[in-house]
Parts: structure tokens; sequence; C-alpha cells
């Protein structure tokens, strides 16, 4: 048995039980961060921050939240909207939080692309974040059913048909996701289920496999350099801070990642005050009428890039069907970005301005994402239809050609 002595104060008593002086040298002030980084690399602790401010707004919302088809609606738009104290304030710093967290999140990942911060033993690190992004997006996707609008439910009519082109299993699959042979209320308390409970469970076990990973390989940084964290920590603990290549994760580097959280959150702030209709269809505003399709179905902005490659299919190939075309290529899509660190078969770690032919595929994969989101909430007619298909085309045929791109590769300069 473990020998205890009399402690000389609380954190003392703790540490003999928790081993939390130990825990803080691992976790924190002997984690080690490279200093050639900048402000992007803080991108994390903000996601932590909206996803707290998530959890919050979240547990007010759900306080007087109806799951029922015939009292969601109201219970949101009038409830919570006019008769609550401040649910106004819960809803619009909820709906911001969630636009504001796809924001931040496709910054993150595309920032990893730039400096390759997926490569060289970070492979889990980016998988795990990848996880994320589709935790976040079927957590999103759950939520956005819940306020039983117009739009919430011909978005569940849409998504959950996906399921249906399965082989084989496809038709009972859709049943058993929606409850019901239609989405009816059975799907409502379904999709419920997984935004306030399953999903952010899985959410909070993900961060702790992303921020776990991220241990041993240790943070990346702006050249792509490969540095010995043993010996630049050495320097550092010595005091000769100016010359280590590194800082203590606490509280050097935790301390600027608070400043640009904080200047975050004065923008995040201002748009729920003044500007949190972008975080709301209006269409969404009409309850749910399985009777009424919209003129024109699309998802919020964060997944019309995926939604475009899906619809951008609009002729049949032999005995491939237009769907069946495009929920393989909306698969592929989305699974590419998994597959990014075996696909990119170049060894050399750095920003993307010095991989030359990467650095032409980064720029061509952001300009079609970018015209692949603006075509995604377009009627998909005329020359709409053609823009969004041959976007899709390109999308596909960027990572289909990175491994032929990387594989060769030299650093410029070399």
């Amino acid at each position: 048995m473990a020998q205890f002595e009399k402690a000389n104060g609380i954190v003392d008593w703790l540490d003999q039980r928790l081993a939390i002086r130990t825990l803080g040298r691992v976790l924190m002030t002997e984690y080690w961060i490279p200093k050639n980084i900048n402000f992007l690399w803080a991108m994390g602790v903000v996601l932590i921050t909206l996803f707290l401010l998530l959890v919050v707004s979240g547990i007010f919302l759900l306080m007087y939240y109806k799951p029922d088809v015939h009292q969601a609606f109201d219970s949101v738009n009038y409830t919570i909207m006019h008769e609550v104290a401040y649910g106004w304030l819960w809803r619009h710093i909820h709906g911001v939080a969630a636009s504001a967290t796809f924001l931040v999140i496709y910054i993150h990942m595309l920032t990893a692309i730039y400096y390759g911060a997926y490569k060289n033993g970070r492979e889990i690190i980016w998988i795990s974040g990848m996880m994320l992004f589709g935790m976040f997006s079927a957590a999103a996707f759950s939520g956005y059913m819940l306020p039983w609008g117009q739009m919430s439910y011909w978005a569940a009519q849409v998504i959950t048909n996906l399921f249906g082109g399965v082989p084989v299993i496809g038709e009972a699959l859709v049943v058993w996701i929606r409850g019901d042979f239609a989405v009816a209320d059975a799907t409502l308390t379904r999709f419920f289920m997984l935004h306030v409970l399953l999903l952010p469970l899985v959410i909070m076990l993900v961060i702790v496999i992303h921020f776990y990973s991220l241990r041993l390989p240790h943070v990346s940084n702006e050249l792509g350099e490969e540095l010995d964290f043993e010996a630049e920590a050495e320097k550092y603990k010595v005091g000769n801070k100016k010359e280590s290549k590194v800082v203590p994760f606490w509280p050097m580097f935790l301390s600027k990642d608070f400043y640009i959280v904080s200047v975050f959150m004065v923008f995040f702030f201002y748009l729920v005050s003044f500007h949190f209709n972008f975080a709301m269809d209006p269409i969404n505003f009409e309850p749910a009428n399985a009777m009424k399709t919209p003129a024109h179905i699309y998802p919020e902005w964060y997944f019309l890039w995926s939604y475009e490659i899906l619809r951008g299919f609009f002729f049949d190939i032999g005995p491939l069907s237009a769907s069946d075309i495009g929920l393989a290529a909306f698969g592929f899509a989305n699974v590419a970005f998994f597959l990014l660190p075996l696909l990119d078969k170049s060894p050399i770690v750095a920003p993307a301005s010095q991989r030359g032919k990467f650095n032409i595929w980064f720029w061509v994969l952001i300009a079609d994402l970018i015209i692949l989101t603006v075509y995604g909430k377009l009627p998909a007619t005329g020359a709409n239809a053609w823009v969004g298909f041959f976007a899709s085309m390109v999308f596909i045929g960027l990572f289909v050609a990175l491994p032929f791109i990387t594989k060769n590769e030299k650093r410029r300069g070399a």
C-alpha cells in the first residue's frame, strides 16, 4: 500500500492521491511547442472554446425544447425566443457557434494541408481530426432537424434517402434510421438523442484522442523543421530561452492562444448580437409541412460543397443512374480527405509555397471548394448544373492526381 504523508495544503493532498503535479508537467509545463508558428495554430483552442459554448448553450436550450413533431417548432420559435428570459441569446449563441465551428474547422484543416502537418508521424493527428469533422457534421445535421421547420424536415428527407443507395440493405436501412417509413416523430426523437447525448460523448472522446496524438510527434511548425525537442527543451530549462526553439505549452503558448481566443470572441459576440441571421435559414421559420416542398432544398453553408458534388452528376452513364453516380462521388469526396496522408507521396514537410506543383494543387482545391459552395446554394438548372458538374470533376480529379503530383516531388530551390 502506498505511504501517505501529512499534506501541506490542498494541492499537496491531491498530488499524493492523483499525481496532479506529474500530470501538469506531462501535459502543460513540460509539453514543448515550437516558436516558429503563427496565429493559425491557435485554431484548436478556438474550437475547444466554441465546443464549450455549444454545450453550455445547448443545455439551456434543452430545458425548454420539446422533441415532439407537434411541439418542437413552437418550443423553439415561441417559447425559447419570446417567453424565456434571454432564450433568444442562447439560441443565437448556439446557432452562430455551430457556423463558426465549421469556419474554424475548415481553417484548421486547410492550414494543416498547407503546412503538411499530416505527415511524418502525424497521421493519427490528421485522422482523428477528420473523425472530429465527421462527428461535428453529424451533430450539425441532427441539430438542424430539431427546430422542425420546413428546411429541417426536407433536409432530413433528402439526407436519409441517401442511405437508400446502399446495395441490398438500402431500403431497410432508411426505415431503420428514420424509425418509420417516412420522416416523422420517431425520426425527430432519434436525432434528438444523437444530438444531445451520443454525438457529444463521442466528440469528447475523439478530442481527447486528438490531443493525445499530438504528444509524441509534437506540434508542427511553419517551416516543417524537424526539431530535437529534448535538446531544445534543455536549453530553455537552463535559461537559454532566446536560443531555444521551443516554449512550454503553459504558460507561454496558451497565453498567446488566450489572446487570440479573446479577439475571436469579440467578433463572435458581434455576430451573435447584430448579424445572427446568417446562421438561421429564413425558410426554417416556417413549420414543417410534408405536403409543401420548398422550391429549392439545400443544407447549411458548411455542407454546400459536398452537397454540390452529390447532385453534380445529373445524367445517367450507361447502366449507372445519376443518383448512384452522385452518391459514389459524394462518398469519395468525404473519404478523400481522410486518405490525404496516403495520397501525398512526398516525404517533404514544408509549406505549400515551397512545394512546386503541390502549391498549385492546393490553391486549385481552395478555388474549387469555393465554387462548389457558391453553386451548392443555387438551383441546379441550366449553366449552374454544368458548373457544378465540372467543379465536382475537378475535385475528384485533384485527389486522383495527387499521388502522381507528389511522387517525385523536390523542394523548391533544391
